[in-house]
């Protein structure tokens, strides 16, 4: 069976803790009461963040079975609502949808409420981390119809399969981890309104990426700053970057990265920032 990588840290400073495994690659962050537990892809880049950790948290590393995953999570994901958008577990039924946030706006070309059916995995992006829920809401305030779209670190896949259903053209989901891609393909498959949405294994900083008119990148803040020339050269001009995974205090830097491309949306959101800039 296979087993990942994993830290469990007691902490009552998460955001600190967050911005020093950054460097390591993390790939999920699960909170469990006073502790986090963090996922890396390998048992080394769990090993090397451990050493980082240690002199300021209580930490231990731990090797989680795929099968106990997949277990609390059936235990405990319920389907969760965006907008327009629910992203629910196949076992999960839909919650009362809440009413939308004064002076909010979407722009889509379907009225009705739309359902993103995704398989629990170790991908990011069941949406009930805020990163995710501000990918999404992003994802309504923009005008989708027949774009071309790039999801950058896909994970679960579920942001590429929103934008199919929201009325892009077609979407490219990319990770780095092949087990991310299996998941996300998984998905996919039960997503059968959703119809022009591949996934591929594509590392971020071996090769250039496909032009597209829309990217999204619900990364960390500090590779969106290492990434912005890369993600900014595969917009078309006048095309827009959803870019999320970044904190409160990594804002400002992020925005410069990207400039001179204007931020058309913004929301924060736990203390998580999401951000649509538009390439000049």
């Amino acid at each position: 069976m296979k087993s990942y990588a994993a830290l469990d840290v007691r902490t009552d400073a998460p955001d600190l803790l967050l911005a020093i495994v950054d460097d390591f690659g993390p790939t999920a962050v699960e909170e469990r009461g006073e502790t986090v537990r963090i996922f890396f892809l390998t048992p080394d880049d769990r090993d090397a963040a451990h050493r980082a950790l240690a002199a300021q948290f209580p930490v231990a590393a731990v090797d989680v079975p795929d099968e106990d995953w997949a277990r609390r999570s059936q235990e405990n994901l319920k389907a969760i609502t965006v907008g327009r958008i629910t992203v629910a577990p196949p076992w999960a039924e839909d919650p009362s949808p809440e009413p939308p946030a004064p002076g909010s706006k979407t722009v889509s070309p379907q009225p009705s409420g739309l359902r993103v059916v995704i398989l629990p995995s170790m991908g990011f992006g069941t949406g009930h981390h805020a990163t995710t829920r501000l990918c999404l809401a992003a994802l309504q305030a923009v005008d989708l119809t027949n774009a071309t779209l790039l999801d950058v670190g896909t994970g679960s896949g579920v942001l590429a399969i929103a934008a199919d259903l929201l009325g892009a053209a077609c979407a490219i989901g990319i990770d780095f981890d092949p087990d991310a891609i299996q998941s996300a393909r998984e998905s996919f498959e039960l997503n059968p309104g959703a119809r022009h949405v591949t996934f591929e294994v594509i590392d971020l900083a071996a090769r250039a990426l496909p032009v597209v008119d829309v990217v999204t990148a619900n990364l960390t803040g500090a590779l969106l700053v290492r990434s912005a020339e890369t993600l900014l050269a595969a917009v078309r001009p006048g095309g827009t970057l959803i870019l999320s995974g970044l904190q409160s205090n990594e804002r400002d830097e992020v925005c410069r990265a990207f400039a001179p491309s204007a931020v058309v949306w913004e929301r924060d959101e736990d203390g998580w920032v999401g951000l649509a800039v538009k390439k000049q």
